[in-house]
């Protein structure tokens, strides 16, 4: 059985938990996958007292949990499975292994090519456009509670919205040969022997070229919006003529390569190559990796865009100081924080705190409504 990656586990734990009646919110599935790095997931009673503690507060939640994570987190002793605390996850109508090797060992990457496998087996053709209504409500939906079957009709609206993102005029105009607005100066010229305004002259807006510079966060605690994130970039590249994609979670790694494919599952593919998945976050740290290997990425021309939770492990003063070498280099830095999509939530990690003054533009990207206003906010 494929090996999916424990934050992801806990991202489906939360799901059925909601479907149960327990209000679980997106910062408590934050939490849920960032407690694994202090948790002896080897020992099943730990694993429950501090997945208990994080998503049954009240006394009269705690039948509806027990349940669930008796149905959920099943040990498996298989014989021929030779590592201990075998978890099993039902799903589907399939079981998925979630294997735990020892306590503080690094969680398995995630299996980007099962993203979308159940569409590509089943020999059926792709679902057909959907309607007005329909489109609006996925538009409106938060990424988290996206069923597998509606990834499809997902990426289309989300190739929409990047074309939409790529047709964004500045206010710069340039000649044309008919209507639009009178340009006041070419038209004088053009009369300046004759008596009256026979000639007009014309001008339209004229795109600047302006450069995207992406950085995904591909952390444990973004597992639960990382593959549609992935689509929003794989979508964004595809339409626009100059982008640079960048993830990062303990490091950075260049995926624009990766990115330059004919479907999103040959992207899929291809992103299996990197290992730096659903670790841990020290985003100064990759900051101060694109500064220092690529230094002349970034000009008056570029615009940074950062999707990231802000949850980092590494110091907030790195942060800080290379945000800071990129904000005084980039045209505009722009934030996109899936968390913000809460109305509870607050940016107070202490990476947040050290970037927010340094950010032009700070916005949600939970949903695809989130990230189709950020057409208002590609501009020079």
């Amino acid at each position: 059985m494929a090996a999916r990656s424990l934050g992801a586990a806990v991202v489906r734990f939360a799901a059925l938990l909601r479907n149960h009646g327990l209000p679980v919110t997106l910062v408590q599935v934050t939490a849920g996958v960032r407690a694994l790095d202090h948790l002896d997931v080897g020992d099943r009673r730990e694993l429950y007292l501090g997945l208990r503690a994080l998503f049954a507060g009240r006394p009269e939640e705690m039948p509806a949990f027990d349940r669930c994570f008796v149905a959920f987190w099943r040990a498996d002793a298989r014989p021929d499975q030779g590592i201990p605390g075998l978890i099993s996850v039902p799903g589907d109508g399939s079981r998925e292994a979630v294997t735990v090797k020892s306590t503080g060992q690094k969680r398995d990457t995630l299996a980007l090519e099962e993203w979308g496998a159940d569409e590509a087996s089943d020999g059926r053709e792709p679902l057909g456009v959907p309607t007005a209504s329909d489109r609006e409500a996925l538009i409106g939906q938060d990424f988290s509670t996206f069923a597998a079957d509606q990834l499809e009709e997902v990426f289309r609206l989300t190739i929409q919205i990047a074309r939409r993102l790529a047709r964004r005029m500045s206010r710069r105009r340039r000649p044309r040969p008919r209507r639009g607005r009178i340009d006041l100066r070419r038209t004088m010229r053009a009369n300046l022997t004759r008596g009256d305004l026979i000639e007009l002259r014309y001008r339209e807006r004229k795109r600047r070229k302006a450069r995207l510079v992406l950085l995904c966060d591909v952390s444990g605690s973004m597992d639960l919006y990382s593959r549609f994130l992935l689509q929003f970039l794989f979508a964004v590249q595809s339409v626009f003529g100059r982008v640079e994609t960048f993830t990062f979670s303990t490091r950075l790694t260049r995926v624009t390569d990766h990115l330059r494919a004919r479907s999103y599952r040959q992207v899929l593919r291809r992103l299996t190559e990197i290992r730096d998945w659903t670790g841990g976050t020290r985003i100064g740290e990759s900051l101060a990796q694109l500064n220092r290997d690529w230094p002349s990425l970034i000009d008056r021309r570029t615009i940074v865009i950062v999707l990231s939770d802000g949850w980092d492990t590494g110091d907030p003063e790195v942060l800080g100081a290379e945000l800071l070498r990129i904000k005084r280099r980039a045209g505009r830095v722009i934030w996109l924080n899936p968390l913000l999509g809460n109305p509870s939530y607050e940016p107070l990690t202490r990476g947040m705190a050290a970037a927010l003054p340094l950010v032009d533009h700070f916005a949600a990207a939970h949903n695809l409504a989130a990230l189709r206003e950020l057409a208002g906010k590609l501009r020079l």
